[in-house]
C-alpha cells in the first residue's frame, strides 16, 4: 500500500513509532513520576495533586486492591465517576496492580450498569455517591464483591471537602438515598493501603489494560479489549504528532470530557501526563457559566472537546472575554466538527479547532490534522504514524481516491477484539487485519481523510445517498439555529425522507424560514421534508447527538 499521506507529515513526525520506549502504561507513569515529581499533575475545584502525590496515592490504592481485597492480577475493577481527583489515583492504582480497568458512565441506568458489570465480570467497583442508588438496585445480580464509595469533594482537603460534600448532598440534593451496608469509603481504602507492601505487577504489552465499552449509541454495549500495547502505541503516536506544539512540563490542559471516555482517557489523562502537563479537571462541563469561570483562573495552553461542547462555549457571551494569550491547541474529536462552530471558535480564540478522528476500538486516535493548521479544512486529518487507512466497498475492495467507501484501519492501536464476542470480533475485521470502522469517507490525493458519515446513519432517498452530517453542517450555519440533527424516516414512495430536528438560537425562527434556507442550499432529494423544533437534543455523556433516539 502506498502511503501517500507521508508527504504531508510535518517535520519531525516519524513514519513509525518505536514501541520499545515503554513496557506498559504504568511504565509511562513511572517515568513521568521520576521526571516531574513536584509538578502539579491534576487539579479539581481549587485543589491540585503533584506527580509525587499521585505516585504515592496510586501505590496505596494498588496495595489495598492486592493485599486488603485480595484481588489477583487480571481482576476487573470498575470505575464510575465524573472528572474528580479520585479517578486518576484509582486508575493508575488499578493498572500498576496489573488489573483491568472497566470504565462506567456515571449516568447509566440500572439496566445498563447491570449489563456492564456482568459482561465484564467486575469484582470490585469504585463509584461516586451520586450514582450509588443505581448500583444498589442491581448489586445482587452482579459478580461485584467489593464496593468502594467516594464523594465529589473527598480529595479537596478539610474543610473544603466537608463543605462541597454537604452542599452537593444537603443543599443541591444531588445524592439520592442509598443503602450499601458492606461498602467502604475510598478515603478509608487509601488509609488502609500501605505503599510499602505494594507489589509491582509483571505486565507485558500484550496484557489487557481496559475493557472499554462501546456501542451505547448503536445498541447493547460491547467491551473493546484494549491492551497495554494498544494504549502505549496511541500515546506514542499522539505525542509524536503534537511534539512540535508542546513543551514538556509546561502545558496546562483543560479537561472537560470525562476521563472514562476513551478520547479524554488517552489524550488528556495519559498522553499529556506523560509530558508532565497539568490536567485541570472540569467536573461538570454542562455548567457552561461555571466552566468559563474556571477557564478565567488559568493561563491554559490546550483543550480537548467535542463539537457540541465547543458550540456551547462560543454561544456563551462570557467565553469571548477569556484570556487566550497562552492558548495554542484545541483538539476536536468524538463526532464531526461543524464548519460554523470551527470558524466562530477561531474568531474568538485566535486558534483553529484541529479535528482528529478515532474510535474506542482504535484507542482512539487514528488520524489527526497537522498542528500548523491555519483554519478549518473539513478533513479529519492524515493517518498518524504506524497507521494504515483503506477505503473499501462492501466486498472489501479498495476504492480509488476521492470515492466514498467504508474507512478501514490497521495499526498497533487497533483493539484485539470484543470481549466474549468472537462472532462480532470476526465481523469487525477484514481477513488482512483491517478494522471496519462503520464510518463512510474518502481519501484525497494528498492523503487527507474526509469523514462523510456513519454507515448506519446514511439516508437513502429514492436510491440517492443523503449524509446527515452534510445537512447538519449547512443548517448549523443558519444564524438562528443553535443545534440540529437530521435522520431518515420511512416513506412508502421514496423509501426514506429527511427529517430535521432543530434547537433555536433565536425564538423567531419559523419552519418556513428553515425550508427556504434548505431549498436554497440543497438539491431536491436532500431537502428535509419534515421539521421539528425541540428545546434540546438527546446526547451521550460526552455530547454526541443520539440520532437513534430521534428516529424512534
Amino acid at each position: 500500500m502506498e502511503k501517500i499521506w507521508l508527504k504531508n507529515y510535518q517535520d519531525g513526525v516519524p513514519e513509525e513509532i518505536d514501541l520499545s520506549e515503554y513496557s506498559s502504561i504504568p511504565d509511562i507513569m513511572d517515568q513521568a513520576y521520576a521526571k516531574y515529581g513536584p509538578k502539579p499533575a491534576f487539579h479539581q475545584m481549587g485543589k491540585s495533586i503533584t506527580y509525587d502525590e499521585l505516585n504515592e496515592l496510586s501505590k496505596k490504592f494498588a496495595s489495598f486492591l492486592q493485599n486488603d481485597l485480595g484481588l489477583k492480577q487480571g481482576a476487573r475493577v470498575a470505575l464510575m465517576m465524573p472528572n474528580i481527583l479520585q479517578y486518576p489515583i484509582a486508575l493508575f492504582g488499578i493498572l500498576r496492580a496489573g488489573m483491568v480497568a472497566v470504565n462506567v458512565n456515571p449516568l447509566y441506568t440500572a439496566r445498563e450498569l447491570e449489563h456492564q458489570l456482568n459482561d465484564s465480570g467486575a469484582e470490585a467497583i469504585l463509584i461516586f455517591a451520586n450514582s450509588a442508588s443505581v448500583l444498589q438496585q442491581v448489586l445482587g445480580n452482579t459478580p461485584v464483591k467489593h464496593v468502594l464509595i467516594t464523594e465529589i469533594g473527598d480529595m479537596l482537603g478539610f474543610p473544603k471537602s466537608l463543605l462541597v460534600n454537604t452542599v452537593i448532598k444537603r443543599v443541591k440534593k444531588m445524592v439520592p438515598p442509598f443503602s450499601l451496608p458492606s461498602a467502604m469509603k475510598f478515603k478509608a481504602a487509601l488509609a488502609k493501603g500501605n505503599s510499602a507492601t505494594y507489589k509491582p505487577a509483571k505486565i507485558t504489552l500484550d496484557d489487557l489494560a481496559f475493557l472499554q465499552y462501546t456501542g451505547g449509541t448503536t445498541g447493547v454495549s460491547k467491551g473493546a479489549e484494549l491492551t497495554h500495547r494498544n494504549i502505549v502505541a496511541n500515546v506514542l503516536q499522539a505525542r509524536a504528532w503534537i511534539s512540535g506544539k508542546i513543551e514538556d512540563g509546561k502545558e496546562i490542559m483543560i479537561t472537560p470530557l470525562p476521563l472514562y471516555h476513551i478520547f479524554s482517557l488517552t489524550a488528556n489523562c495519559l498522553t499529556f501526563s506523560s509530558i508532565g502537563a497539568l490536567n485541570v479537571l472540569i467536573t461538570n462541563p454542562r455548567d457552561i457559566p461555571g466552566f468559563v469561570k474556571e477557564l478565567n483562573k488559568w493561563k491554559f495552553t490546550s483543550m480537548t472537546g467535542v463539537n457540541t461542547l465547543f458550540n456551547a462555549l462560543i454561544n456563551d457571551p462570557e467565553f469571548a472575554k477569556v484570556d487566550f494569550s497562552s492558548f495554542k491547541l484545541a483538539l476536536g474529536g468524538g463526532m464531526a466538527v461543524q464548519e460554523p462552530v470551527a470558524l466562530k471558535w477561531k474568531e474568538i480564540t485566535g486558534k483553529p479547532l484541529v479535528e482528529a478522528y478515532g474510535l474506542t476500538e482504535t484507542s482512539p486516535a487514528a488520524s489527526i490534522n497537522r498542528m500548523d493548521l491555519k483554519a478549518y479544512n473539513g478533513y479529519i486529518g492524515l493517518p498518524i504514524s504506524s497507521t494504515l487507512f483503506a477505503i473499501r466497498d462492501d466486498d472489501g475492495n479498495d476504492l480509488p481516491l476521492n470515492e466514498v467507501g467504508e474507512i478501514c484501519i490497521k495499526g498497533p492501536q487497533v483493539f484485539r477484539g470484543y470481549y466474549k464476542r468472537p462472532e462480532e470480533t470476526e465481523k469487525a475485521f477484514w481477513s488482512d487485519g483491517f478494522f471496519k470502522t462503520g464510518d463512510m469517507g474518502f481519501m484525497t490525493e494528498e492523503g487527507f481523510i474526509k469523514l462523510v458519515d456513519r454507515k448506519k446513519d446514511m439516508i437513502l432517498v429514492s436510491g440517492f445517498n443523503v449524509y446527515p452530517n452534510e445537512i447538519e453542517d449547512v443548517v448549523a450555519g443558519h444564524p438562528k439555529v443553535l443545534e440540529c440533527a437530521a435522520v431518515g424516516v420511512p416513506d412508502a414512495k421514496s423509501g426514506e425522507l429527511v427529517k430535521l430536528f432543530v434547537v433555536k438560537k433565536d425564538a423567531s425562527l419559523t419552519e418556513e424560514e428553515l425550508k427556504a434556507f434548505c431549498k436554497e442550499n440543497f438539491t431536491g432529494y436532500k431537502v428535509p421534508k419534515f421539521y421539528e423544533f425541540r428545546d434540546e437534543l438527546p446526547k451521550t455523556n460526552v455530547g454526541k447527538i443520539l440520532r437513534k433516539d430521534l428516529r424512534q
